[in-house]
């Protein structure tokens, strides 16, 4: 195996995250954006939607895509935006464990996207953070 396979590979990685990271931001801005600004048949199609987790999901949409043009640019700052992002959605969603807890009423599939936005960040910045920083 030759050097330059090694830094491929960590190109293609990078790419991929950058992929990732901007379709995420474009998936999450429709979705909230369908049942913050869409008709009523949007809002009673999400059930009973938690408007705080639905409110930072939106407004973090836009920060996915910074994240997601950081990363493929190679910028160092984006590992830093993607772990105030993977930082920020571990809280929301702690505060939304919270609020289940205390009996607020919730959709499961929010538990479940709340898990994967949690575990995608994560793995994202660390991922950003040994090739863009730590190297």
């Amino acid at each position: 195996m030759s050097e330059q396979e090694p830094a491929t590979a960590s190109k293609v990685m990078m790419y991929v995250a950058a992929l990732v990271a901007v379709l995420f931001g474009i998936m999450t801005l429709k979705s909230g954006g369908q049942v913050l600004f869409g008709d009523e048949s949007y809002r009673i199609a999400a059930g009973d939607y938690v408007p705080f987790v639905l409110w930072f999901n939106f407004t973090a949409g836009f920060i996915y895509l910074i994240a997601g043009v950081g990363i493929a640019f190679r910028k160092p700052w984006a590992a830093g935006v993607s772990m105030l992002i993977a930082a920020s959605t571990l809280l929301v969603l702690a505060a939304f464990g919270l609020y289940i807890f205390t009996d607020g009423a919730y959709e499961m599939r929010t538990v479940v996207a709340m898990t994967l936005r949690s575990t995608i960040w994560t793995v994202i910045s660390m991922l950003v953070f040994r090739q863009l920083v730590r190297r």
